[in-house]
């Protein structure tokens, strides 16, 4: 979406503004992704608002150079082996848990109170309880195009229901109003 239309608020409540919201506050893997490089500082967990697992990443940083000033290059060693494991699941998890961010905020920006009503007339989903019903319905519905009666008259403007003129007949129905009036403009 260009910058432009982000930017655009029509302070309405409409499906264009609910995605204008959506699309503001909703977490992109990518830029988690790139916060990974920092991941000393665990700003992708945060970005991602997982603070525990944002806490993690500071501390075992911290714990390795404690270790192996302490007890030893070995002791670092293997205490950055849990660094090295937790990273290497979330270059898995970071997809997964934008996904579930963003569904989790979809459904919160169309389930909030307030939100639009649905349509007059609108029933939802039918169940199986009234599939009598629906075939009935749906049974009375024609679907694609009416055939056009062949019973109209060729002078007559086209009734509800039926096709409207062609851009031919249209064409011809505007020269023959235009004939008219400019026999009336002249007898006036």
């Amino acid at each position: 979406m260009h910058e432009a239309w982000k930017k655009l608020d029509l302070e309405g409540e409409g499906l264009q503004t609910l995605n204008l919201r959506y699309s503001r506050m909703m977490r992109r893997p990518e830029r988690a992704y790139a916060l990974m490089a920092l991941f000393p500082l665990g700003l992708h967990r945060w970005y991602l608002k997982e603070p525990m697992g944002a806490l993690a990443y500071p501390l075992l940083c911290a714990l390795t150079p404690w270790l192996w000033l302490r007890f030893g290059s070995l002791s670092a060693a293997v205490s950055a082996l849990p660094l090295l494991a937790l990273l290497a699941f979330d270059m898995t998890w970071v997809r997964r848990r934008s996904v579930a961010l963003n569904k989790a905020l979809r459904l919160r920006q169309f389930m909030r109170p307030g939100a639009a009503a649905p349509p007059p007339g609108y029933r939802g989903r039918y169940v199986d309880d009234s599939l009598e019903d629906y075939l009935k319905l749906k049974s009375g519905e024609r679907a694609g195009h009416q055939p056009v009666e062949s019973n109209s008259n060729e002078g007559e403007p086209p009734a509800m229901g039926q096709t409207p003129p062609s851009f031919n007949e249209q064409e011809a129905m505007l020269q023959e109003l235009a004939r008219t009036n400019k026999g009336r403009r002249k007898s006036n």
